[in-house]
């Protein structure tokens, strides 16, 4: 049972490592897209702020892709943005409702233990009257 909830502990953990570093793998290549692509991301940082807007989907409006590659470009930075921030925030919730889920089990054993204790304690209670009637 500890072996089991190490192994869901460490693939939890190790999905939300995962997630992470594919969101800055999406950031730097949308960036260096964006960068090679928007004529107004006249840096990298540019690129990079461009691509978090736009992976993020807040889009403030300062730097707005204006070319039809880049628009492209930004869809695609969309819809792969909004997969791995999803992944991103259900990994974050899974490691939550995991410890939750933990302490609920912990809870529940030890009240069957003293469900147990008291079924027992009821059982010699009750032998122990039905020995005193014989």
């Amino acid at each position: 049972m500890k072996r089991w909830q190490d192994r869901t502990q460490l693939i939890t953990r190790r999905g939300l490592l995962y997630s992470l570093v594919l969101c800055l793998l999406i950031l730097f290549f949308g960036g260096l897209g964006f960068w090679i692509l928007e004529p107004r991301a006249l840096t990298f940082s540019d690129g990079l702020w461009l691509a978090f807007t736009t992976a993020a989907t807040v889009g403030y409006g300062d730097i707005v892709p204006s070319t039809h590659a880049s628009r492209a470009f930004s869809v695609i930075v969309v819809l792969f943005g909004l997969a791995v921030l999803s992944l991103v925030t259900a990994s974050v919730a899974a490691i939550f409702v995991e410890t939750e889920e933990r302490q609920i089990e912990r809870d529940l054993m030890q009240e069957i233990g003293s469900l147990r204790a008291e079924v027992r304690s009821l059982r010699d209670e009750l032998r122990a009257q039905l020995n005193d009637k014989i």
